[in-house]
């Protein structure tokens, strides 16, 4: 045995170009239980013995790690670090799209189960702020002797179980999306529960870092000094804004940035109460948006409304904003223009100014001082923009695809991408419900497909958010059977069939779409970022989770 294993080294070692060898031992579900360790290292290290003690085999064989092979390799070759690192050739990029048979291309992943890799997301932001936030409390807790009351112990407990949940989510059958229905459901629930927990932390946290007199912090497990402004109801739901209810009285509003730069950005939040004002960390009057909170397409809720605003903050700080109702609010409604199929003829809203208008060729405009954007009054998707900067105009034309799966006895799954050729269009036999929204601080366009909930957003306020079109997709596909839906957008770039993608946000990689190979193969991971460009425009898409995405065709996007 020990001669035939030799042999098969021998053979491996052809494909190299010294006599330095690395095998590495182990494989998926290896190493499972503490008797395999012992057992594999005892078998090999009798091999080993074995094989070192016949000189005429010219062999040394050892046990290694990946430092001792490299100084083995030094030492063969001769060479110094820096010149070995000039000898042997070197390989950049990454092994994407990979196969493992025939057309069996693994790029089904990158796009399965992606409600757990936004969850995961999420996650890893609590895990950030709480970890800051509670780095600073403890600080501010031994300066003020309120070491004692504050949660440090109990609340460490919580961050470390956290970080051990985001870590056990990175394993390749977890955040892939490729695990049994039973164990996504425990996976989601350890993500569920430990944003549950930062939560706290971080409530528990900003609360002795806001007090300006630490002596008058006290700790209250049963009454929590803040709330969050959202509620997760279990770990397969989508977020539910919590409704701030107001009275004349101050409500004090909590906003952390956790990054390291300065921030200005537009902050949404629901209140019970139209009649709302907004005082800034200053004291001063802050220009708000108010809009409609919908229960349905075209239903308007007087329950909640929603108020945006322009917040400013400095690097890891926290700005206190105050609510109060007021008898006459300063602030800006929202104007809503909604397209039907069939005219309702409903009482007109006692709040917000509602058109009723019909679906037409004529197209539906939004425009903020940076760009101007064209959308399809029949389908309300995105179809052209003006950038203001040098007047020039850009197909920009967003539409969604259906792709099925192949005939053959193996069928797109978990880890597999295999369609049935091209991708369909997505026809549907009736206009959407189309809801525009005009406002101060946003506009909107939000289209009611079958199967899809498609918004697309133009901020209007200083910076970067205007500089750039916020998307979103609600899709709910449950009741197809091996379909998937992609959302294509076609542009009049010349990329010339070379697209970017990020590598798990460290670097950018280039990626070249080849027609000799099948469709399955040129789809690519999106981790959190892809772009396509010409010499005078690059168009750049930042997704909130990791997508596959492709650019089969010249100026076009796709992503799955």
């Amino acid at each position: 045995r020990a001669w035939m294993i030799l042999d098969q080294y021998r053979k491996k070692s052809k494909l190299f170009r010294t006599k330095v060898l690395l095998a590495p031992l182990g494989d998926d579900f290896r190493y499972a239980e503490s008797s395999e360790w012992d057992q594999q290292y005892q078998n090999y290290q009798k091999l080993f013995d074995y094989m070192n003690s016949h000189p005429e085999w010219h062999v040394k064989a050892q046990f290694g790690t990946l430092s001792d092979y490299f100084e083995a390799l030094r030492k063969e070759s001769n060479l110094g670090e820096k010149r070995s690192n000039s000898f042997f050739p070197v390989l950049s990029g990454d092994f994407f799209t990979y196969a493992d048979r025939d057309h069996h291309y693994w790029s089904g992943y990158f796009t399965s189960r992606p409600f757990y890799k936004r969850l995961d997301r999420v996650l890893e932001s609590y895990l950030r702020a709480a970890e800051i936030l509670y780095s600073l409390a403890l600080v501010q807790s031994s300066k003020s002797e309120k070491i004692s009351v504050f949660p440090s112990v109990d609340n460490y407990k919580l961050l470390t179980e956290a970080r051990r949940n985001l870590g056990l989510f990175q394993h390749h059958d977890a955040i892939t999306g490729t695990s049994k229905d039973w164990v996504v459901v425990d996976y989601g629930t350890r993500l569920f529960h430990s944003i549950m927990n930062l939560k706290k932390v971080i409530i528990d946290s900003a609360h002795i870092l806001i007090l300006k007199d630490k002596g008058a912090y006290n700790y209250d497990t049963s009454t929590p000094f803040l709330k969050m402004d959202d509620v997760q109801s279990s770990q397969d739901s989508l977020p539910r804004k919590t409704v701030i209810k107001l009275t004349s009285q101050p409500r004090y509003l909590l906003i952390y940035n956790p990054t390291e730069q300065e921030r200005f950005s537009v902050v949404s939040v629901n209140v019970n109460s139209p009649r709302v004002k907004l005082l800034s960390p200053l004291g001063k009057p802050v220009l708000i948006q108010i809009s409609a909170v919908w229960d349905g397409a075209t239903t308007v809720s007087h329950e909640a409304y929603q108020i945006s605003f322009m917040a400013h903050l400095p690097p890891l700080g926290i700005g206190v904003y105050q609510l109060l109702e007021v008898q006459s609010s300063e602030a800006v409604l929202a104007d809503y223009n909604i397209y039907v199929r069939n005219s309702r003829q409903e009482k007109p809203d006692k709040l917000f100014k509602i058109k009723e208008m019909q679906h037409s060729v004529d197209n539906i405009i939004l425009e903020n001082s940076y760009m101007k954007l064209w959308f399809s009054g029949m389908s309300g998707l995105l179809e052209k923009i003006n950038t203001k900067e040098d007047g020039k105009n850009h197909q920009m034309k967003v539409e969604f695809a259906w792709y099925g799966t192949t005939s053959n006895r193996d069928k797109s799954g978990a880890y597999l991408f295999l369609p049935d050729g091209d991708a369909k269009p997505y026809i549907f036999t009736d206009p959407p419900t189309i809801r525009v929204a005009h406002g101060r601080i946003f506009s909107e366009v939000v289209c009611f497909f079958h199967h899809v909930t498609h918004t697309m957003r133009l901020y209007k306020v200083q910076g970067l958010e205007s500089q750039s079109l916020e998307v979103s997709n609600i899709v709910d596909i449950r009741g197809e059977y091996n379909r998937e839906l992609a959302m294509r957008i076609s542009s009049d770039i010349n990329s010339q069939n070379r697209f970017y993608t990020d590598l798990n946000g460290y670097q950018i990689q280039p990626r070249l779409t080849m027609s000799k190979l099948p469709l399955q193969a040129n789809i690519y991971p999106m981790t959190t970022m892809a772009y396509i460009q010409d010499v005078g425009v690059r168009l750049t898409l930042h997704s909130a989770q990791s997508l596959g995405v492709a650019s089969l065709k010249n100026g076009k996007y796709k992503v799955i």
